[in-house]
């Protein structure tokens, strides 16, 4: 199988995203590769319309969810696309092809027993000191300044200004914004700083290229996404993905009547149709609470 005509490598080292983003276009594009491989197709300039559709039909009868398949199709969109634009391919056999859009899946806004143990509760017996303030400050700060995951693990010593009670991250498309701190966050992150990070250094110390992380892991890099991950499964009572925490702090703050292109600035959504999915969601919960509430409402 000649997998090298594929070039799948190159394209993804071509994708100016971040590099979460391209792992998923190319696992994505490796794995449309496979399946076409498997019924004899063995180069892109063999794939055709027919073949595409056929791909997303099977990952229909297989299942997966309308979002998935759009996600695949827009991945391969942009493949064959760069395999015409760098002149590999003369046809894009995805011109045309449309994609199924589903409906979107309300996020999970956690409830308030469940944000409750996984800020306020301390951490399972025998942890060391250093350990519970980190945790609670990466939690304090997806909750209490709803950062993206990618943006906390990025954010540097210096990203942090107790002082003016904020921090600066970089955002999807490279974009910088400054979000506010809540005081809670504010709190455990001054005494992660002057006490818990040190200690943690000290006792570890840190891989080159991560001296300027804000929050650093075990192995003395910079905390990663399933470090993240392995926090809150420390802390929640129910398994929970850290951006449920993001989905709960936007949605709190529409219930508690913040403007919507308020909470669109503090998300750092490029469209607000982004972040208008959360006024679904709220107006979700108030649907709910009048079912349970109300006496003519079951």
């Amino acid at each position: 199988m000649a997998q090298d005509a594929w070039d799948i490598e190159a394209f993804a080292a071509s994708l100016a995203v971040a590099e979460s983003t391209r792992q998923a276009y190319r696992r994505d594009v490796v794995a449309f590769r496979d399946w076409v491989e498997r019924s004899g197709v063995d180069a892109p300039a063999a794939v055709d319309r027919a073949v595409v559709r056929s791909y997303l039909a099977h990952l229909t009868t297989r299942g997966f969810a309308s979002r998935t398949i759009a996600r695949r199709a827009a991945s391969l969109r942009r493949y064959f696309g760069w395999l015409v634009r760098t002149a590999s391919l003369a046809v894009d056999p995805t011109a045309g092809i449309s994609s199924p859009t589903g409906t979107a899946r309300l996020p999970r806004v956690l409830r308030a027993d469940e944000l409750h143990q996984i800020l306020d509760e301390p951490v399972v017996a025998g942890a060391e000191r250093s350990d519970d303030l980190r945790d609670r400050a990466v939690v304090e700060l997806l909750y209490g300044s709803g950062l993206r995951v990618s943006e906390l693990c990025g954010a540097d010593v210096d990203s942090v200004d107790l002082r003016s009670g904020t921090v600066t991250v970089w955002g999807k498309g490279a974009r910088e914004r400054v979000v506010p701190l809540s005081d809670p966050a504010a709190e455990v992150l001054g005494v992660w700083l002057d006490e818990g990070r040190q200690r943690w250094i000290d006792g570890t110390g840190v891989r080159s290229g991560s001296e300027a992380a804000l929050f650093v892991n075990r192995r003395g890099s910079r905390l990663g996404p399933r470090d993240v991950r392995r926090v809150l499964d420390r802390r929640s009572p129910v398994p929970t993905h850290p951006h449920a925490l993001r989905h709960t702090f936007a949605t709190h703050l529409l219930d508690g009547g913040a403007d919507l292109r308020v909470v669109q600035e503090l998300l750092g959504h490029s469209d607000l149709s982004t972040t208008q999915i959360y006024t679904h969601v709220s107006k979700e919960r108030l649907r709910q609470v009048v079912e349970l509430a109300h006496p003519r409402a079951r």
